[in-house]
């Protein structure tokens, strides 16, 4: 399994570059796991759209859906294709859709259910709901013998140990620094790190990082909850499981 980083910038596009977005590959499926504000322009550096087999919406905030837009006119007008997957929260086909037309007819849109597993191509889904202010779902991807967690948006009230322990991967949200954090809505830098430390994670990669924050600040403090290395999330950053 690869998981190729999209973009990491939380809320807004910044300096960190695009928005949350993230391509995983197994032998069998290529899945984009969140589709946020620019995130579809760096798509086409590693993968052909066309070769897509699902997409994943966390939830509907813009920084995780919002080239889900281009995706449709790409997919409908360009492709001249029907019938992508796309997993999301219940209703977000008909509030997202609002916005323009033919939706339907590009996309197969599947609503994300907790209580059972997704299966595209070799990939296992299964979906955890997190704490924030609209309805989130973290996602576990299985294939080829390991495990990518992604935590999405979350408070420190939702815990990655929501899956079954020793991912080999959490790709976890690091909004602030912990001294910084403005609100309970996102994790700090620290929190992440205890989380996947309890769930007793393989390996750490953080992402989301709020605008104005260092992500080199973020990368240490979370490894120092973590007591291991953590990787940083960037555009184009590319990591093996």
């Amino acid at each position: 399994m690869e998981l190729t980083v999209l973009g990491a910038s939380g809320s807004y596009g910044s300096r960190h570059g695009a928005c949350s977005g993230y391509l995983v590959r197994t032998r069998e499926a290529n899945l984009w796991l969140d589709c946020g504000n620019g995130t579809l322009a760096n798509l086409h550096e590693h993968l052909d759209p066309a070769d897509l087999d699902a997409v994943v919406i966390t939830h509907e905030h813009p920084d995780h859906c919002v080239d889900i837009y281009g995706l449709h006119v790409l997919w409908r007008y360009t492709l001249e294709r029907t019938g992508l997957p796309v997993y999301a929260p219940d209703g977000a086909e008909h509030r997202l859709g609002a916005l323009t037309t033919g939706w339907a007819d590009a996309f197969d849109w599947r609503v994300i259910d907790p209580t059972r597993v997704a299966e595209v191509g070799d990939a296992r889904l299964e979906f955890s709901r997190t704490t924030h202010p609209v309805p989130t779902y973290a996602t576990q991807v299985e294939a080829d013998g390991r495990r990518l967690v992604y935590t999405s948006d979350t408070g420190p009230d939702w815990e990655v140990s929501a899956f079954a322990p020793g991912a080999d991967l959490v790709l976890s949200e690091a909004t602030y620094l912990h001294d910084d954090r403005r609100w309970n809505l996102h994790l700090s830098a620290r929190q992440a790190g205890e989380a996947a430390r309890r769930a007793e994670a393989r390996a750490l990669m953080v992402t989301h990082y709020w605008p104005d924050v260092d992500p080199s600040a973020s990368g240490e403090e979370a490894a120092e909850a973590f007591g291991a290395p953590v990787m940083l999330a960037h555009p184009h950053t590319v990591a093996t499981l």
